[in-house]
């Protein structure tokens, strides 16, 4: 074997195509909704972790587990990328009826792209937060919020971060 690039070869590199049972698919028995998504800080040095905090609210009539996903996308990079990468899960439990408010960590190192060595870009970046895949066909009663934040500085190795 000579080619080592996942293109074609993993769900996340396969272009327009949805993979049958996405990661986050499944079954619930009451139904979640996601608001208030925010980053901060919105615009961060090159090296610099992003925070993240998420509202979910169990909206159904029994209690319920949400897992919810945080997934990244590069809007431009200088070398293939997923579609977008997992960059945090977390299974949660909410009474019905009630919310809870989750905050995440997404450090710099996951931003990073793969060139001969591990390698930090500025550049805009587009964060999704909900109970499933972004794009996702097969809809499970969740949704998916996204927003963007932009990376600033010059390009540099993750090691001299």
């Amino acid at each position: 074997m000579e080619n080592y690039t996942m293109e074609g070869r993993t769900y996340r590199y396969y272009g327009q195509e949805a993979p049958l049972y996405p990661f986050g698919y499944g079954l619930s028995y009451t139904t979640f909704q996601y608001r208030d998504l925010v980053l901060s800080p919105p615009v961060l040095p090159i090296c610099a972790n992003l925070s993240v905090s998420v509202v979910l609210e169990n909206t159904g009539q029994r209690d319920g587990e949400e897992v919810v996903q945080l997934y990244l996308r590069w809007e431009q990079s200088s070398v293939p990328v997923p579609r977008w990468q997992l960059v945090a899960f977390r299974r949660v439990a909410v009474p019905a009826g009630r919310e809870t408010k989750l905050s995440f960590q997404v450090a710099a190192e996951q931003r990073a792209v793969w060139a001969q060595d591990w390698r930090l870009e500025p550049g805009t970046f587009t964060l999704f937060a909900g109970g499933q895949q972004p794009g996702q066909r097969t809809r499970a009663p969740s949704e998916v919020l996204s927003t963007q934040f932009t990376v600033t500085g010059t390009a540099r190795p993750l090691r001299g971060c």
